[in-house]
């Protein structure tokens, strides 16, 4: 895990209605920070995104918050973090979130969280990038998505090697050893692609 020093988080900017969630981001925050690993997410105060980097924050992390103007005062941007980064458009975000991040981490969340990992997959599907993905399946929240998938290729508007592009892990435990056998990054990162 030498390799991975930064670590994007998708969740979502609300709490949800499960408490099981919140108690998992704010460990996973608080893990990231402890293992000396930086987080890269959003940038919001408000929902898992602001638990996430408050426990890393409190646990002496570096976090790096990318939020867009538009969305500053709607998501609260977080003026606590190590680094807040305010861009011009969501594009702007995505791609600084990917240059920043040597791996990605999927959190419970909403329809921005699926887009970003569906994204995110997508460019590695592409060979813009493979950094490792880890989707949290945490009380199967993610089960949904992953039938997706499944439906995906059923259909065949994708090949079975569409699930090696992530990892999928049942908790946040999980997380950090998921990250430690991921294999090493063999492509050089082309963001003038993406």
């Amino acid at each position: 895990m030498a390799s991975i020093l930064s670590v994007c988080v998708y969740c979502g900017s609300r709490v949800g209605t499960e408490p099981t969630h919140r108690a998992s981001a704010t460990q996973l925050g608080r893990a990231l920070a402890e293992a000396g690993i930086q987080i890269v997410y959003g940038g919001g105060r408000i929902g898992l995104m602001g638990m996430v980097a408050d426990a890393a924050i409190a646990a002496g992390g570096h976090v790096v918050g990318i939020i867009p103007e538009h969305l500053h005062d709607y998501e609260v941007g977080h003026h606590g973090v190590s680094d807040l980064r305010i861009v011009a458009n969501m594009h702007e975000r995505k791609n600084l979130m990917f240059e920043l991040s040597d791996a990605f981490v999927t959190l419970p969340g909403g329809i921005g969280s699926m887009d970003e990992t569906f994204e995110i997959i997508t460019w590695k599907q592409l060979r813009l990038h493979d950094k490792p993905i880890i989707v949290v399946n945490e009380l199967e929240y993610w089960t949904p998505f992953l039938q997706l998938v499944d439906h995906i290729i059923a259909n065949d508007f994708a090949g079975t090697s569409i699930r090696d592009l992530f990892t999928v892990v049942d908790d946040v435990e999980a997380v950090l050893p998921a990250l430690s056998t991921a294999p090493e990054p063999a492509l050089a990162d082309r963001p003038e692609r993406l």
